[in-house]
C-alpha cells in the first residue's frame, strides 16, 4: 500500500514537471521611467519587480511596489510617493498579459526575437489595455526580456498641479528589463 502511494506520487510529479518547467520567474526585475521637460528631467528605477513568464502559453505578469522606485533626488521620491502615485493608497502596479508571438521563439537556441506583448496595466488604481514591442533574448539557457512603452499620466488619473506642470511631462517613457530563471 505504501509503495503504491509512493509510486502514485512519483507519477503525479513527473506528469506535472513538463508544465512546471515552462515557467520562468524573477523577483529582481528592473522597471525604469523617464520624463523630459524643458526645465527638468525625471527618472526613477525599481529593482524589486516580480515577474513570471510562461514560455508555453506566452502569459506574462509583473508586480511591483510603487514605493520601491528610487530617484536621484529625495524630494522627487517624496513627491512621487505622496502627491502623484499616492503610494500609501495605491501600493502596487501590475501588468497581466501575453506575448503574442511566443510560438516563434526557439527557447532551446541562443538568439534574439522581436515580440509584441499585450495586456492590462494597472497603475494608480486604473487598468488600461496596452500593447508594447520588445525583445526576448536567449543566451546560455537564460531568458532576458526588454520592452519600452509610453503612458499618459491622465490615463491613470495621476494629477499634476499646474504650479509644477512645466517640470513634469504628461507622458512617461517606461522600460522593463528582466532576467528570468526556471521556476
Amino acid at each position: 500500500m505504501i509503495l503504491k502511494k509512493i509510486f502514485l506520487a512519483c507519477v503525479i510529479l513527473v506528469a506535472m514537471s513538463p508544465a512546471y518547467a515552462q515557467k520562468y520567474f524573477t523577483k529582481n526585475g528592473h522597471i525604469s521611467f523617464f520624463s523630459k521637460t524643458i526645465l527638468e528631467n525625471i527618472s526613477a528605477n525599481n529593482e524589486q519587480v516580480i515577474s513570471v513568464l510562461d514560455i508555453q502559453t506566452g502569459e506574462i505578469q509583473f508586480s511591483l511596489l510603487n514605493n520601491a522606485f528610487h530617484f536621484p533626488k529625495a524630494k522627487m521620491e517624496d513627491d512621487f510617493n505622496e502627491d502623484y502615485m499616492e503610494s500609501s493608497k495605491y501600493q502596487k502596479s501590475t501588468f497581466k498579459g501575453k506575448v503574442l508571438n511566443i510560438t516563434n521563439i526557439n527557447f532551446g537556441k541562443d538568439g534574439v526575437w522581436e515580440v509584441s506583448v499585450t495586456g492590462n496595466l494597472m497603475i494608480h488604481g486604473v487598468t488600461k489595455n496596452i500593447t508594447a514591442r520588445g525583445q526576448i533574448t536567449i543566451k546560455d539557457e537564460k531568458i532576458a526580456t526588454v520592452a519600452s512603452f509610453r503612458i499618459l499620466l491622465k490615463d491613470y488619473n495621476i494629477k499634476v498641479p499646474s504650479i509644477v506642470s512645466n517640470k513634469i511631462s504628461e507622458s512617461i517613457d517606461v522600460t522593463v528589463d528582466c532576467l528570468y530563471q526556471k521556476k
